[in-house]
């Protein structure tokens, strides 16, 4: 289980401690999952976990999978949404140390050297087929996720989403998000905006730049 080597040791040490039990094929069933009606709820969650990330089959993802899924796993844990709040209640062991955020946030981070600058004028339909395989884990056009929807999000103010919750440092950063502001965004978050919520890069300059096109298209 979990054996990419590109997987920090640490990270991985966590993954599989904290969240083996709902995200793999390895399960530790607890003793009362042996009695219904616990034993239903139980399985139905365990069950769900696997559809969303198994570990067990972490090898047989694409590159573009296990890049949305690290993010995933990075931006969850910092924000306190992983293990779920019911299930930390009553796994008091499941529960993630400091420790253990800082080295999962490592995983938003493994997608290799960053191209810097711009990769010229963006192709739309590119973007789109990017952002489908990239960018959805956290993001839709027209409902909020993890991110906020992305539907104008082009000549809008970060942090302007009413209905949704914003990390401090992006409420207060008075961008409005362009071109410029969007691929040094997307290039590496955490230099635009120290302490924001995002845990994800685009490495690729004309990738970035496809993603920009697209973005801008969809008002």
């Amino acid at each position: 289980m979990l054996r990419d080597e590109s997987i920090p040791t640490q990270a991985r040490a966590v993954l599989i401690a904290k969240c083996a039990d709902c995200h793999s094929n390895a399960t530790r069933w607890p003793l009362y999952a042996r009695i219904a009606p616990a034993s239903w709820l139980l399985e139905r969650d365990v069950m769900a976990g696997r559809r969303q990330m198994n570990l067990s089959t972490w090898a047989t993802l694409t590159p573009d999978r296990r890049q949305v899924l690290n993010a995933q796993i990075a931006s969850e844990s910092r924000m306190g949404a992983m293990p779920p709040l019911l299930y930390r209640a009553v796994h008091w062991d499941a529960r993630l140390s400091h420790e253990d955020v800082q080295a999962l946030a490592m995983l938003g981070r493994q997608e290799g050297a960053v191209e810097a600058g711009t990769g010229g004028p963006g192709d739309a339909e590119r973007g789109q087929a990017i952002f489908e395989r990239r960018c959805t884990g956290c993001h839709a056009l027209d409902a909020n996720r993890e991110g906020p929807h992305l539907r104008g999000v082009f000549g809008r103010k970060a942090g302007s989403i009413a209905d949704f919750t914003y990390s401090a440092a992006l409420k207060e950063s008075n961008i409005t998000w362009n071109e410029s502001s969007l691929n040094a965004w997307l290039t590496d978050p955490d230099a635009v905006m120290p302490g924001n919520n995002m845990d994800f890069r685009v490495v690729k300059a004309n990738e970035r730049s496809d993603i920009i096109a697209f973005l801008k298209q969809v008002k």
